[in-house]
Protein backbone atom coordinates (compact mmCIF):
# COMPACT_ATOMS: atom_id res chain seq x y z
CA UNK A 1 0.00 0.00 0.00
CA UNK A 2 1.51 3.28 -1.12
CA UNK A 3 1.25 6.39 1.00
CA UNK A 4 -0.34 9.51 -0.33
CA UNK A 5 1.88 12.61 -0.36
CA UNK A 6 0.05 13.97 2.71
CA UNK A 7 0.55 10.70 4.62
CA UNK A 8 4.23 10.61 3.67
CA UNK A 9 4.71 14.22 4.79
CA UNK A 10 2.91 13.53 8.07
CA UNK A 11 4.99 10.41 8.66
CA UNK A 12 8.22 12.32 8.06
CA UNK A 13 7.05 15.15 10.35
CA UNK A 14 6.21 12.72 13.16
CA UNK A 15 9.56 10.91 12.81
CA UNK A 16 11.44 14.22 12.79
CA UNK A 17 9.50 15.43 15.85
CA UNK A 18 10.19 12.25 17.81
CA UNK A 19 13.87 12.34 16.84
CA UNK A 20 14.15 15.99 17.86
CA UNK A 21 12.34 15.30 21.15
CA UNK A 22 14.62 12.41 22.09
CA UNK A 23 17.68 14.59 21.41
CA UNK A 24 16.33 17.67 23.22
CA UNK A 25 14.58 16.04 26.20
CA UNK A 26 17.73 15.39 28.30
CA UNK A 27 18.57 19.10 28.18
CA UNK A 28 15.10 19.90 29.48
CA UNK A 29 15.19 17.29 32.24
CA UNK A 30 18.69 17.87 33.59
CA UNK A 31 20.19 21.14 34.70
CA UNK A 32 23.34 21.95 32.74
CA UNK A 33 25.31 23.05 35.79
CA UNK A 34 24.30 20.23 38.11
CA UNK A 35 25.24 16.59 38.24
CA UNK A 36 22.90 14.03 36.67
CA UNK A 37 20.68 12.06 39.04
CA UNK A 38 22.24 9.03 40.69
CA UNK A 39 19.97 6.65 38.79
CA UNK A 40 21.26 8.00 35.46
CA UNK A 41 24.87 7.56 36.59
CA UNK A 42 24.06 4.05 37.80
CA UNK A 43 22.38 3.08 34.53
CA UNK A 44 25.29 4.53 32.56
CA UNK A 45 27.62 2.27 34.50
CA UNK A 46 25.66 -1.00 34.45
CA UNK A 47 23.76 -0.98 31.16
CA UNK A 48 26.68 -1.29 28.69
CA UNK A 49 28.01 -4.57 30.18
CA UNK A 50 24.45 -5.90 30.54
CA UNK A 51 23.67 -5.15 26.89
CA UNK A 52 26.92 -6.75 25.71
CA UNK A 53 26.10 -9.85 27.77
CA UNK A 54 22.62 -10.03 26.24
CA UNK A 55 24.16 -9.79 22.75
CA UNK A 56 26.59 -12.61 23.54
CA UNK A 57 23.78 -14.83 24.79
CA UNK A 58 21.69 -13.98 21.72
CA UNK A 59 24.56 -14.79 19.37
CA UNK A 60 25.34 -18.11 21.06
CA UNK A 61 21.75 -19.31 21.49
CA UNK A 62 21.78 -21.62 18.46
CA UNK A 63 25.30 -23.02 18.79
CA UNK A 64 25.24 -26.78 18.56
CA UNK A 65 28.01 -28.49 20.47
CA UNK A 66 27.11 -31.81 18.85
CA UNK A 67 27.51 -30.72 15.23
CA UNK A 68 30.67 -30.83 13.12
CA UNK A 69 32.51 -27.82 14.56
CA UNK A 70 31.30 -28.48 18.14
CA UNK A 71 31.04 -24.72 18.80
CA UNK A 72 34.80 -24.28 18.67
CA UNK A 73 34.80 -21.17 16.40
CA UNK A 74 32.21 -19.45 18.56
CA UNK A 75 34.00 -20.21 21.82
CA UNK A 76 37.38 -19.16 20.39
CA UNK A 77 35.96 -15.86 19.16
CA UNK A 78 34.15 -15.10 22.42
CA UNK A 79 37.40 -15.77 24.26
CA UNK A 80 39.38 -13.54 21.88
CA UNK A 81 36.82 -10.74 22.18
CA UNK A 82 36.84 -10.94 25.98
CA UNK A 83 40.65 -11.05 26.15
CA UNK A 84 41.02 -8.12 23.76
CA UNK A 85 38.46 -6.09 25.67
CA UNK A 86 40.12 -6.87 28.99
CA UNK A 87 43.54 -5.96 27.54
CA UNK A 88 42.69 -2.87 25.48
CA UNK A 89 39.26 -1.81 26.77
CA UNK A 90 38.09 -0.95 23.25
CA UNK A 91 34.64 -2.25 22.26
CA UNK A 92 35.11 -1.73 18.52
CA UNK A 93 38.49 -3.44 18.44
CA UNK A 94 37.12 -6.42 20.35
CA UNK A 95 33.98 -6.76 18.21
CA UNK A 96 35.63 -6.25 14.82
CA UNK A 97 38.58 -8.54 15.57
CA UNK A 98 36.36 -11.33 16.89
CA UNK A 99 34.01 -10.96 13.90
CA UNK A 100 36.87 -11.10 11.40
CA UNK A 101 38.36 -14.11 13.18
CA UNK A 102 34.97 -15.85 13.18
CA UNK A 103 34.53 -15.29 9.44
CA UNK A 104 38.07 -16.58 8.83
CA UNK A 105 37.48 -19.67 10.95
CA UNK A 106 34.19 -20.48 9.22
CA UNK A 107 35.45 -19.87 5.69
CA UNK A 108 38.95 -21.35 5.92
CA UNK A 109 39.33 -23.66 8.89
CA UNK A 110 35.93 -25.26 9.55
Amino acid sequence: MALTPAQAALSIAVMAGVTFLTRFLPFLLFDRGGKPPRIVLYLGRVLPPAIIMMLIIYCLRNVSFTSASHGIPELVCVTVAAALHWWKGNNLLSIFTATALYMFLLQVVF
